[in-house]
């Protein structure tokens, strides 16, 4: 349980767990609270870019994650129904030279053990269940990392609930054996369709492929891995939209998950007192610029910080971790926004589209995201 002069974090994800770590690193004692009973999450791929796996080098994790990262060496924008290469964007070692630190991809649950792990094995950091989300709070001071639908939000008087985005995210892993082979090319590939888009790339060391399609839906269920129908989503990606290439890699998985993609808009304040929130419960992501992992990664980095610099005064500490992220998890939010709109554009704009990605090029496409890939810690 937790003392008077520990940190407690309710939710044990990606942000909850970065966070334990980065507090504690700091000189704090960490409880870290969550729901279900054993640390662990399953899923998908996630994209670590450089704002990203910067802060995880920092906690020391270098070692245990060059054992389940995959180094896509570019990013492929290839239209839909021709299979063209709209764009490359140089990633690999250019981006790494680019920003100081590598662009990775990951399998989730295999970036979730490294962290449980370490979680574990740090001095000062302990883990609860807590089966109904109560937790009573002992700590000097209480982060909440519970994720989109947190509980702890609405105790701050964040009532409002998540508004349907109006779509629905299918989400797959297949044996990179049974993919052609520019299927299984160690790249992150994003297919820009007719209402819909696709993203894949390798995870696991390039054994498995992860596969995310994405499609305007009025289903809206809430959770994170409804089964979903393989046949149900071949027949919604079909031969007069989408190249055979793409359809063969849609086909190639036999177990699909989907969610329904849910949205809140940016917060005016996160907390109040020695209370706050971290991640997805301050400031969800839609998938569309695959940051909801590293904005809590961030998030988990500088709040650590504040925190060590007002020791004393863990209120202050939060209320400055507010200020500094409030306008960047901001712009992300709304870009990944924009880049949904972009990305599902339909008839004459698609085709317009499709057009200026052409013209841009890889290497300016990728230094549109300076500001967010380049950026540091304070």
């Amino acid at each position: 349980m937790p003392s008077s002069r520990s940190v407690v974090i309710v939710g044990a994800g990606i942000g909850g767990l970065t966070a334990a770590l980065a507090i504690a690193r700091r000189g704090f004692e960490v409880a870290v609270f969550d729901q279900a009973e054993r640390l662990e999450e399953v899923g998908a791929g996630i994209q670590l870019s450089p704002n990203a796996s910067r802060i995880l080098l920092a906690l020391g994790l270098a070692e245990q994650l060059q054992r389940h990262v995959v180094t896509p060496e570019e990013l492929r924008v290839i239209d839909a129904l021709t299979a063209r290469v709209l764009a490359r964007a140089p990633l690999g070692a250019a981006a790494e030279r680019r920003y100081g630190a590598p662009y990775w991809v990951i399998h989730r649950s295999d970036l979730q053990t490294v962290l449980v792990e370490a979680v574990r094995a740090y001095p000062g950091i302990v883990s609860a269940h807590s089966p109904q989300g109560d937790i009573e709070h002992r700590g000097a001071a209480l982060i909440g990392a519970d994720g989109l639908w947190s509980s702890l939000r609405g105790s701050l008087g964040h009532r409002r609930a998540p508004r349907f985005a109006g779509h629905s995210a299918w989400r797959a892993l297949a044996p990179a054996e049974a993919m052609a082979p520019e299927l299984r090319a160690p790249a992150v590939n994003l297919w820009l369709g007719s209402a819909a888009h696709l993203v894949h790339y390798p995870v696991r060391g390039g054994s498995l492929v992860n596969v995310v399609a994405i499609m305007r839906d009025d289903w809206r269920e809430t959770g994170w891995s409804a089964p979903a129908d393989r046949a149900e989503i071949l027949a919604r990606y079909s031969a007069a939209a989408w190249s055979a290439t793409a359809r063969a890699l849609l086909a190639a998985p036999r177990h699909w998950q989907k969610w329904a993609l849910y949205d809140r808009p940016p917060l005016a304040h996160w907390g109040t007192g020695a209370v706050t929130l971290l991640g997805d419960a301050a400031h969800p992501m839609l998938p569309y610029l695959a940051q909801g992992a590293a904005m809590a990664i961030e998030d988990a980095a500088v709040l650590a910080q504040r925190l060590a610099e007002t020791r004393d005064n863990p209120a202050a500490a939060m209320r400055r971790y507010e200020r500094q992220r409030r306008s960047r998890t901001a712009r992300a939010q709304r870009a990944a926004r924009r880049n949904g709109t972009i990305y599902q554009l339909a008839g004459p704009a698609a085709s317009l589209r499709s057009l200026a990605l052409a013209s841009l090029g890889g290497a300016r496409l990728l230094a549109r995201y300076d500001w967010l890939y380049g950026w540091t810690p304070a």
